[in-house]
């Protein structure tokens, strides 16, 4: 039995597409055009990465700072637009919405120390309706049990 040899103009066909296998075989599909390899294996160019001053730019327009809820949930808002677009990756999405949440659980202490750090105590505070049942108990009292002669164990009726 003799080994089969390929031809050796289809072998270094130039015209052949120029992607190799992981086993070492060469695509059999014609190049695209000019290109070295076939429409299959071309990949797309990829798109130059954004400018990170224009995202920057975008994300804190108008924010002067982060003192409101409000200014938070616009910085968030304009961060869920650059994710949508692909401007910015989930990653840095991810640090930057971890942050605010971060921002946004400080505001209630800021505001307590703006007020001179004095907590507010209610003390006038309603009870709760309780409900009733028929007998006027409420639910919560426990209900006291009467023995019953008949039904105890170990006495006898004379």
């Amino acid at each position: 039995m003799t080994p089969q040899f390929a031809k050796s103009s289809s072998i270094n066909d130039s015209a052949r597409c120029n992607y190799r296998f992981p086993n070492g075989m060469r695509c059999r599909l014609v190049g695209f055009a000019s290109q070295p390899f076939c429409p299959k294996h071309t990949q797309p160019a990829a798109p130059p990465p954004p400018d990170p001053a224009e995202i920057a730019s975008t994300l804190t327009a108008n924010l002067d700072d982060f003192t409101s809820a409000a200014q938070i949930n616009d910085f968030l808002s304009r961060l869920l637009l650059l994710l949508a677009q692909d401007k910015i990756s989930t990653r840095r999405a991810a640090v930057l919405a971890y942050i605010t949440n971060q921002l946004l659980r400080t505001l209630p202490a800021i505001a307590k120390e703006e007020n001179g750090g004095q907590a507010t105590i209610i003390l006038d505070m309603q009870r709760p309706e309780r409900s009733c049942d028929v007998s006027g108990r409420t639910h919560h009292e426990p209900i006291a049990a009467t023995p019953n002669p008949e039904h105890q164990v170990g006495t006898k009726n004379n």
